[in-house]
């Protein structure tokens, strides 16, 4: 073409489209995914900066004698611990975690600590999945991960089951960081589908809070959910938005930035409805929040603000080509912008002087909004025909040691199928088809008689 032409024209399209291609991506950061989310609200976000200093805690080998203590200390009573296991005590299965009874908060803390890039466990736990190997209540999600949070559940059932027994006004919160956020989001799962073995405890005091989460279960999961894990993102974070394979990642932090390329490159080549019809494609869990704090074409930070949604389409799916991708998943500068962005809101809304009854209101309202905003996205999720996207049942998992064997889709198919049968026999006791094919009543067996 160029030849003919005498004008190198497919090179100059090819560069024109490089150069957009690139000047998007350069323009395009982290707030544009949650520029159209709501606002978080004081409430629902104010445990996030104490349950990452729990988080870092469970790096101290002392936490009686800390060394790595941010300012202001942990926040916590060493008393009120009630374990803490190393990789030794693990066997590498998992990483190091320890139970916490949090009697300030009236909250059982179930705390994972992120990936120790000095051990190959933590590695292979994180690395050990392929595309659609593993499915789980009707959706996919990621083998290492589950395989981990099976072994934690099968270890400390018995601690947690006496710990909710014994403090029956208590939460049950599971937190982690990076890899600990990702076992912890499908621990959850684990134990939404075993309520039994741990006491017969409410759906409703279940609550997980994903740090810097890995992508770890398809989007219909995720979405279904929502209404107890929550995960957090802090801007750039690469980890949320990794949708290429993990191995590939950590082979390549030599190289990272060609390979944040590349990965851009991919997504946005990829047309958003081929992504979300991928049943096997894993996402971040739950609902999401959104710690935003730096602009395009600014030096510095700015106040920090925190935004909110159930996302079903646009979820994270694209890399942001920043600086910042790398440190905006460091634990300590989530925590410290958690917190710093908490200060703002707690300036902002002077909770500290709203009487404890109108909190408590303020908590109900912000539990309705979530209800009804979580019920949005399960019927978004329909609607874009995400598949095995449904609405949980109302009475639970009847079922509830099975995860591996029947689906969640044959579920629903046969019990549709028992619902047809019993319309069809409950029609044939009340109508007759005449010889015209219509569609009669039936006649008393004492008129017919007669």
């Amino acid at each position: 073409m160029s030849i003919v032409c005498g004008f190198p024209l497919l090179e100059c399209v090819y560069c024109l489209a490089c150069a957009r291609w690139v000047w998007k991506k350069c323009l395009y950061t982290a707030g544009h995914e949650s520029e159209n989310w709501g606002l978080a609200d004081v409430e629902e976000f104010m445990p996030v900066p104490h349950l990452c200093r729990i988080i870092l805690a469970v790096y101290e080998d002392d936490i009686r004698n800390p060394i790595w203590a941010p300012p202001g200390g942990y926040g916590i009573n060493p008393d009120w611990l009630v374990l803490r296991k190393d990789y030794e005590e693990t066997q590498c299965r998992v990483p190091p975690y320890m139970i916490y009874l949090d009697h300030e908060n009236t909250d059982i803390i179930f705390a994972v600590r992120g990936l120790n890039l000095a051990k190959e466990g933590d590695y292979a736990v994180l690395l050990d999945n392929k595309l659609g190997q593993t499915k789980f209540d009707g959706g996919y999600v990621h083998n290492g991960l589950l395989k981990a949070a099976e072994w934690l559940f099968d270890a400390e059932c018995e601690v947690l089951r006496d710990l909710v027994e014994n403090n029956p006004d208590y939460t049950l919160t599971f937190t982690g960081h990076s890899l600990g956020a990702g076992v912890v989001a499908l621990l959850v799962l684990v134990a939404v589908q075993n309520l039994n073995k741990l006491g017969n405890i409410e759906r409703k005091r279940i609550r997980c809070f994903a740090i810097a989460p890995a992508r770890c279960m398809s989007l219909n999961l995720a979405v279904r959910y929502a209404d107890i894990i929550n995960s957090v993102v802090l801007q750039d974070d690469f980890l949320p938005r990794t949708t290429t394979a993990l191995e590939d990642v950590y082979k390549s932090l030599f190289c990272l930035p060609c390979l944040l390329c590349i990965m851009c490159l991919k997504d946005t080549c990829t047309l958003e409805e081929k992504r979300l019809k991928d049943p096997r494609r894993l996402y971040a869990p739950g609902r999401l929040y959104h710690i935003v704090e730096r602009k395009p074409f600014r030096i510095g930070r700015f106040p920090a603000v925190v935004r909110t949604a159930v996302p079903v389409d646009g979820r994270f799916e694209h890399m942001v080509l920043s600086s910042n991708a790398m440190s905006d998943h460091a634990i300590i500068w989530i925590e410290r912008e958690s917190q710093r962005a908490l200060d703002l809101m707690l300036e902002k809304d002077q909770i500290m002087k709203i009487p404890s009854k109108q909190r408590m209101e303020r908590q109900e309202s912000l539990a309705r909004e979530h209800t009804v905003e979580y019920k949005a996205a399960l019927q978004r999720a329909i609607a874009l025909d995400i598949p095995l996207a449904y609405p949980p049942s109302q009475y639970g998992t009847f079922h509830e040691g099975e995860t591996s064997g029947r689906s969640s889709e044959q579920t629903s198919f046969l019990s549709s199928e028992k619902r047809k049968e019993s319309w069809d026999e409950f029609v044939g006791r009340l109508f007759d088809v005449d010889e015209s094919g219509q569609m009669v009543f039936k006649k008393p067996v004492s008129d017919s008689q007669s």
